[in-house]
């Protein structure tokens, strides 16, 4: 009930995007319809998949197809306007007995309003979905954070520089965190300042 009548965002859990936002935020901008994402895969057969003509528009969507009909996969983040709830009601258990977002794309696709957004190659898409690609995200952040001395997703940090929060009020979480890597990070960040280091956010 509290998505009824609004546009809404959903992100699958097991989902980690690491790069610019500017998809997202083109996404956001769009007034009508729905918009899915395009990430180009070596497996789409694991996924749910969008088909495009030579136009570049979108003609089909599946949902881990045997036989892929490109190499887009179709991560878990979606943008729907107002109309989502009403048409989700309209949906009905697939052969696995459950109701399937790409259903709900298809919905979309019919009426020519779903809008698809490729995923640059500056963006990185991580599928936590298993034991193996956790390991994987866990490994490619660890990286990143190692190399540049930074946290990925640092939610305090990302508050501080946004101004959604000032240095008092950051100081004051910093004292009732443990004592720890992270307490030890955030300090550092609140020396600094809200206008230092690189925008956290993308």
């Amino acid at each position: 009930k509290f998505i009824e009548g609004c546009g809404v965002s959903l992100i699958l859990g097991d989902n980690i995007f690491y790069g610019k936002l500017d998809f997202y935020r083109d996404a956001l901008a769009i007034e009508r319809g729905a918009c899915i994402f395009g990430y180009q895969v070596r497996d789409p057969e694991r996924y749910g998949v969008v088909e495009f003509d030579s136009g570049g528009k979108a003609i089909s969507l599946e949902e881990k197809p045997k036989q892929p009909r490109s190499h887009f996969a179709v991560p878990g983040l979606y943008v729907y306007d107002e109309r989502v709830v009403e048409l989700c009601r309209t949906l009905r258990p697939s052969a696995r007995g459950e109701l399937e977002i790409t259903d709900l794309n298809l919905l979309y696709l019919r009426e020519n309003q779903l809008h698809v957004k490729l995923l640059s190659r500056g963006v990185a898409w991580l599928d936590t979905g298993t034991t193996t690609t956790l390991l994987e995200a866990g490994n490619y952040i660890a990286t990143i954070e190692h190399r540049q001395g930074l946290k990925v997703a640092c939610l305090e940090e990302v508050a501080l520089r946004a101004g959604f929060i000032t240095e008092s009020q950051l100081a004051a979480t910093i004292d009732r965190l443990p004592k720890g890597e992270y307490r030890d990070y955030l300090r550092i960040v609140c020396d600094e300042g809200p206008s230092a280091g690189p925008d956290p956010v993308g």
